[in-house]
């Protein structure tokens, strides 16, 4: 009597490893970009957020005017009550006022031509151009967006 092999032959077990890479090879790129996609959004609502904060710190401490620096927006941070003051305002979370978040690095620069500050300007950039994102984000204080493919974004680009 013949016994009948037990598992799976070498040809029967490349030929599944083989499908599995071609379906791997369809799926990675996709993911990728749908990951790029999703940091610049997270990058533009993080802009939108920073400039909202500003509007009600120079509310706020309007002998101050706009903030100093971008740390002083935060507050908060590990889950403690967090009291405002004109370093620590409490406007947006301690990842943000960090300056990175989702793939994108955050600069902050107060025009502190005069006192209270009038001006601000903040630039989002993808932390690896082309991995973490592809566009570079920018505003000031009117609150316009703009974007720039292969640079850092200045208030002369095109809106978003």
């Amino acid at each position: 009597m013949k016994r009948k092999p037990n598992g799976f032959s070498l040809i029967e077990l490349l030929i599944v490893v083989a499908i599995i890479l071609i379906i791997a090879a369809i799926a990675i790129p996709g993911y990728l970009n749908s990951r790029m996609v999703a940091n610049e959004a997270s990058a533009v609502s993080s802009v939108r957020t920073i400039t909202t904060a500003e509007t009600t710190y120079s509310s706020v401490y309007p002998t101050i005017g706009y903030s100093a620096l971008l740390n002083d927006l935060g507050g908060g941070a590990g889950g403690v009550a967090c009291v405002a003051t004109p370093a620590n305002a409490c406007l947006i979370d301690s990842v943000l006022a960090g300056g990175t978040k989702s793939g994108y690095r955050f600069i902050y620069v107060q025009d502190n031509s005069s006192t209270p500050a009038i001006g601000y300007r903040i630039n989002g950039d993808p932390i690896i151009r082309g991995s973490s994102g592809r566009r570079s984000f920018f505003t000031d204080q009117p609150g316009v967006i703009r974007y720039n493919l292969t640079a850092a974004a200045t208030g002369t680009d095109p809106p978003l």
